[in-house]
């Protein structure tokens, strides 16, 4: 190996490890990647950057866009409306749910099509009266299914559609996934539904859900103004004693009348009650100071804490909100962003410790009070998805087929060869914005910036991967210890290095890193690259052993109450079939 190829690997080496340590985060450890590869030369350097402009990365922004454009419209609440009546049957809802989940995701980013029906699976197993770790798991897993079917139905069909163009001068088209990722996708949602939900223990399929959890008796306290106590007259801004204590005013009870997250300007009267969600040992210093007394609490209910203006919702931390890995108090979530934090559920079970420097992390349930006109931007914009119902705009019909017939026209001119991927989908992403089924916000806020960065970072330095020798000489060593084996085995050996790759590391960077090596591999053994290429995006996708190898996996982890073993119980056996499935098909079809 000489100087460049040494760089790289050690480069690659560095960057794997963060990957899977996952600190810093991936788009950063991207971008450390691409700065190391430009400072050791491997990179021209008018082309450091220049990932950030490949159609892989445009096209991959589009399909965001346009999948929120979609949702917007209201494509996928109207198919879940249709769904309803399957409520009292859970076994046929369940496979509804999971087919059309993986059929959505198809076309669209698979989280948007999750957190659209997540909320539905929610409230069928609150109406059956189970718990829902036997709906997310196969929810999440279908999302991801459907979205090897398609080119744009995962990023990396995206880069290993781009990859070929750029290699072989041809890229896949919009449905050359379709015959070996549909037929994957059709066999896993049918495992799924017979037998996976079966694999999670039982003593999760019985737990309670989120909601059952938050308990408001585990976590209110009411608390009357007892005479002369120093807070009379005084509004709640000017409390000065909440300022060190874990305690917040989420109500006010005042004669009749209820105030949900009562004005901070409100001031304090004789024997009003206030309503406190503290820390235990910080409520009785604050009752001590404040001259307060303890009322019963035996009719308080959420309704005490919710009003037409106030909202009490639950809502999972997204793998890239702004909270993972913070506290309320570091974020100032009350003061900065009007959210009071009144609970956290994780892996099943209610945070005790002080909830204001609780450490968030993704997967985590909150429990949250705030202004119900700004909760749904100030939860978008915290990176946090509501785990309730949104009304179904089943009244909007024109305004659902003119959202499908401007992404039918995109597909059908990239499908058709008209026009290439990116700007078919840019050109319906724009339209999406001027038919006002977004405005320019919402365009922006749907684009999974983190996602963009690492993409940008990571393909020049797949680029260096490949132009410094290093790829293919990687790739015959590969060749040289499968010795004899046969094609189908090698072919095998790559999806399943790949799979394993993608249960601990981002999937797009999967396929960046994997790309080159498979190709290389093909022509060392005078074989097809487009059969290891195949490979190469099936094994990206499927990340179905722990809750970190893809977004949907982490989103349902609070809302399910799993476990990191759940995962591998469920996805060993799909990841199993999977190989035993696309190995041959990728013979048949590609090879």
């Amino acid at each position: 190996m000489n100087i460049a190829q040494l760089s790289i690997s050690a480069i690659l080496v560095g960057a794997v490890i963060l990957f899977i340590w996952g600190r810093p985060r991936y788009d950063l450890v991207a971008l450390l990647a691409l700065l190391a590869t430009a400072i050791a030369g491997l990179v021209p350097a008018n082309q450091v950057f220049a990932g950030f402009g490949h159609p892989a990365v445009i096209t991959v922004v589009a399909v965001l866009i346009v999948s929120r454009g979609l949702r917007n419209a209201g494509v996928v609440d109207v198919i879940a409306g249709w769904l309803s009546p399957l409520m009292d049957r859970p076994q046929l809802h369940l496979a509804a749910l999971t087919m059309t989940c993986g059929f959505c995701s198809a076309f669209m980013n698979n989280v948007g099509a999750l957190a659209i029906l997540m909320p539905v699976a929610l409230e069928t197993a609150a109406k059956q009266n189970r718990s829902p770790a036997a709906m997310l798991m196969p929810l999440s897993f279908g999302a991801i299914l459907g979205g090897l079917s398609t080119m744009i139905g995962t990023p990396p069909n995206v880069i290993i559609a781009q990859y070929r163009a750029d290699a072989l001068g041809q890229s896949f088209s919009m449905f050359d996934f379709t015959p070996v990722g549909g037929i994957i996708a059709l066999l896993g949602v049918a495992y799924l539904i017979l037998f996976g939900w079966r694999l999670i223990p039982r003593q999760r399929r019985g737990q309670p859900s989120a909601g059952e959890i938050f308990q408001i008796r585990d976590y209110m306290t009411e608390a009357r103004l007892a005479d002369g106590s120093p807070l009379l007259g005084r509004s709640i801004a000017a409390m000065g004693e909440l300022e060190d204590l874990d305690v917040l005013v989420t109500a006010l009870i005042r004669g009749e009348e209820r105030r949900p997250a009562p004005s901070r300007r409100t001031k304090l009267q004789p024997d009003d009650i206030l309503v406190l969600r503290a820390d235990p040992t910080d409520l009785k210093t604050f009752m001590e100071v404040a001259g307060l007394e303890l009322v019963g609490d035996e009719e308080l209910s959420k309704e005490h804490l919710s009003s037409d203006d106030i909202a009490l919702i639950e809502a999972v931390i997204t793998s890239g909100s702004n909270l993972a890995g913070r506290s309320a108090r570091t974020v100032n979530l009350r003061n900065r962003h009007g959210l009071n934090l009144l609970a956290i559920a994780r892996r099943g079970e209610r945070v005790r410790t002080r909830l204001d420097r609780a450490l968030m992390e993704p997967g985590d349930v909150l429990l949250l009070q705030g202004d119900s006109g700004a909760m749904p931007y100030v939860l978008s914009r915290l990176g946090c998805l509501p785990l309730m119902r949104r009304g179904l705009r089943l009244g909007q019909e024109p305004r659902v087929l003119a959202g499908l017939s401007i992404f039918a026209i995109a597909l059908a001119a990239s499908g058709f060869g008209l026009l290439p991927a990116a700007v078919a989908l840019t050109g319906a992403a724009v339209a999406m914005v001027l038919f006002n089924f977004m405005n320019l916000r919402e365009m922006y806020e749907a684009i999974d910036w983190p996602v963009v960065v690492l993409l940008g970072g990571m393909i020049p330095v797949g680029g260096a991967l490949e132009s410094t020798g290093t790829a293919a000489l990687l790739a015959n060593g590969l060749v040289g210890l499968a010795g004899s084996l046969p094609v189908w085995a090698v072919l095998a050996f790559v999806l399943i290095l790949t799979m394993t790759l993608s249960d601990v590391m981002n999937n797009a960077a999967t396929a960046v890193v994997m790309a080159p090596i498979s190709v290389g591999i093909a022509h060392g053994l005078d074989s097809s690259p487009d059969g290891f290429l195949m490979a190469v995006a099936i094994g990206a996708s499927c990340a179905f052993l722990t809750p970190i190898g893809h977004q949907c996996n982490t989103l349902v982890l609070g809302p399910g109450g799993y476990r990191f073993s759940d995962y591998w119980r469920v996805g060993l056996p799909l990841e199993v079939l999977i190989v035993a499935v696309a190995v041959p098909l990728i013979m048949l079809i590609w090879m």
